[in-house]
């Protein structure tokens, strides 16, 4: 059983993107974590990233999907401690790397996950203490 942080836009995929290839691929990734019964995990940072565009939009049943599924437990949702702001500031010594993906490799290292899965192929290059493998979600090993 492993710790497995998923970024935010698999969760997007997931409900907005249900029938492209992000969205296949989003819940194939699910289904592998729940048979092997991995934690499945994310930030708090991610529940307000998913919440815009349905808030924005008044969209209500979707606002609810996402309240649904963001919660224990489908899914832990971790909180931006201490020792996450302390791993942030590791991360961040990168320019390249803005400041919400710190904030979410930092909320993942602080947990101790054993893989981070994202779509930005740029953060599989970053090494950030916590985290043991960090993989695209094409190349996630589920």
């Amino acid at each position: 059983m492993s710790r497995v942080f998923l970024d935010s836009n698999l969760f997007i995929y997931l409900f907005e993107d249900t029938k492209g290839p992000r969205g296949i691929r989003t819940i194939e990734i699910l289904e592998g974590l729940s048979q092997r019964r991995d934690t499945v995990m994310t930030s708090t940072l991610t529940l307000g990233e998913v919440l815009v565009k349905p808030i924005r939009e008044g969209d209500r049943a979707l606002e609810a999907k996402y309240k649904s599924l963001l919660r224990e437990p489908e899914v832990k949702v971790l909180a931006f401690d201490r020792g996450a702001g302390e791993i942030f500031a590791l991360v961040r010594q990168d320019r390249g790397i803005k400041a919400p993906d710190a904030i979410q490799l930092a909320t993942a290292g602080s947990a101790g996950c054993d893989l981070f899965i994202t779509n930005d192929d740029r953060l599989t290059r970053v090494r950030v203490p916590g985290i043991h493998f960090i993989a695209s979600m094409a190349r996630a090993p589920i």
